[in-house]
């Protein structure tokens, strides 16, 4: 479980099933909502992402300037405005904790992004965990998923959080007790998704 004392930004990402339509609301928000990052990027299977972080202040700006657009294309959202600090920088940066030998493994899947960054926050919030792989749409056809170890029991009670936080856009979970080495090291090394993110430098 991360350290809730520690800053976070809040974060906002759309998942759109129009580029056009994402790319028109992507500028809306650059030109309205003064956040301090905006990514945006096409994901499979033809889907356009739009993630902002920065301020609440800032990134509720960004959420009014989607709802007034009423986009007829929109797939899924999220907006967490105390989102935990290890998400946040998994999303943001790329940075996750060190790898481990945790007792247990919890794999979360599911169908959007949106679904993985908000199911991966409940994960961490209810349960003394480490996120140890984020991964998002890139080589997944628009899916995501995440993995987090620790104790059995903090891990089983964290995926419990995510599956009831994800709802139906749940694809699949499990509870892997003494994951491989071999497993864990191919997990991490596959996080895709930063082939939108890599110009960017930091958190905000």
């Amino acid at each position: 479980m991360s350290d809730p004392h520690r800053s976070s930004p809040a974060v906002g990402l759309w998942e759109f099933d129009s580029i056009a339509e994402g790319i028109s609301i992507a500028d809306a928000i650059a030109k309205n909502a003064p956040v301090a990052m905006i990514t945006t990027g096409t994901t499979q299977p033809g889907k356009y992402l739009v993630l902002v972080a920065g301020d609440t202040a800032s990134v509720s700006v960004a959420l009014d300037v989607v709802s007034d657009a009423d986009a007829d294309t929109l797939i899924d959202s999220v907006f967490l405005p105390d989102i935990d600090p290890a998400v946040a920088n998994a999303v943001v940066t790329g940075s996750l904790a060190s790898p481990s030998t945790a007792e247990a493994a919890g794999i979360v899947e599911t169908s959007s992004v949106s679904a993985a960054i908000e199911g991966a926050d409940a994960a961490v919030k209810d349960a003394d965990v480490n996120l140890a792989v984020l991964r998002l749409a890139d080589g997944l056809g628009g899916k995501a998923f995440f993995v987090v170890d620790g104790s059995i029991g903090e891990v089983s009670s964290s995926v419990a959080a995510a599956e009831e936080r994800c709802g139906t856009r749940l694809v699949g979970s499990t509870v892997i007790p003494q994951l491989t080495d071999e497993i864990r090291a191919d997990l991490a090394s596959s996080s895709l998704f930063r082939v939108t993110l890599t110009g960017n430098q930091g958190s905000p």
